[in-house]
């Protein structure tokens, strides 16, 4: 067995889900580095917004106060994405539950080239099914901006369907929900 299998076994061993080319597993400080670059892509920016989050340190932060919170409290939260191949980082997506929305949403974000290969998909339709299995969840809903083109194909793609305009941070940008 190569070292690279090992890290590959290893990584498998502690994957919250595997899909076929995916390992989603769960955010540790460890990965401030790679959450301090994808909270600022300009697409995360433009499309998900400005969590504030400018330094290493406030990368650790926001990873214990959201991911690591979440998995304490609801026992699900958003989970690193990772190519099964390399190991590479490639995005996040899990299951968020919002104080502004009354049901659990899938959320996802990866970086841009990342984009139309169908990661986003393979993943969240993963965390949809984990969430209903695992979590007896019944109802899983989603937001996006409503110029969010590729987020909505992905949406639709996992069943969800437009259900109408909301503020749902009290900002005045209205979103989309998808039911």
């Amino acid at each position: 067995m190569r070292a690279n299998e090992i890290g590959m076994d290893e990584k498998a061993r502690v994957a919250v889900l595997e899909t076929e080319r995916l390992f989603l597993r769960k955010f540790t400080t460890d990965d401030a580095t790679f959450m301090l670059g994808l909270l600022n892509e300009p697409s995360f920016l433009a499309n998900i917004g400005d969590k504030g989050v400018k330094t290493v340190d406030e990368a650790v932060s926001y990873i214990q106060t959201g991911p690591m919170t979440s998995y304490q409290r609801f026992g699900f939260g958003i989970y690193l994405v990772e190519l099964k191949e390399s190991g590479a980082a490639i995005g996040l997506c899990g299951l968020i539950k919002r104080d502004e929305l009354p049901d659990i949403d899938v959320g996802f974000a990866f970086l841009p080239a990342y984009w139309s290969k169908g990661y986003a998909f393979e993943a969240a339709s993963a965390v949809v099914d984990f969430g209903k299995r695992e979590f007896g969840i019944q109802r899983i809903v989603a937001i996006a901006r409503p110029d969010n083109s590729g987020s909505i194909r992905v949406l639709e793609k996992l069943g969800l369907r437009f259900d109408r305009l909301v503020d749902v941070f009290d900002d005045g940008s209205e979103l989309s929900l998808f039911v």
